[in-house]
């Protein structure tokens, strides 16, 4: 299993992967902190991704991905990170640590981690 970020998702849903990607999401079942179909909900509302939420296909993708709740562990954990960065991007790594699942993620912050498992 992966934990994937919220650009990671959202590119896979739009088909804007880099080939290590593709490569490394075929090989895993995908999973998402809670936090990112919030930040999702949020980008939408803001006009900076073009995906409708609503739409049965949309349905169908999300309900594939696993989606790991935010517990007092992750929340706890989410305050001794080793960088600081939006709460949201603090949930899904701490989301990695606790579960003890590799995160896919582009952010350069979140990569400079060397508590976060990563893919």
């Amino acid at each position: 299993m992966l934990n994937l970020d919220t650009h990671i998702l959202i590119s896979a849903f739009i088909g804007d992967l880099s080939q290590k990607e593709r490569r490394i999401l075929r090989r895993e079942e995908w999973a998402v902190s809670s936090i990112v179909l919030w930040e999702i909900a949020k980008l939408k509302s803001l006009g900076r991704v073009d995906l409708e939420l609503d739409s049965i296909e949309f349905s169908r993708a999300i309900a594939q991905v696993a989606t790991l709740p935010i517990t007092l562990a992750i929340a706890a954990k989410s305050t001794e990170l080793d960088f600081v960065s939006d709460p949201a991007d603090e949930i899904i790594a701490a989301t990695s640590i606790v579960h003890k699942v590799p995160l896919l993620t582009r952010d350069k912050r979140i990569l400079r981690s060397k508590l976060v498992p990563f893919a």
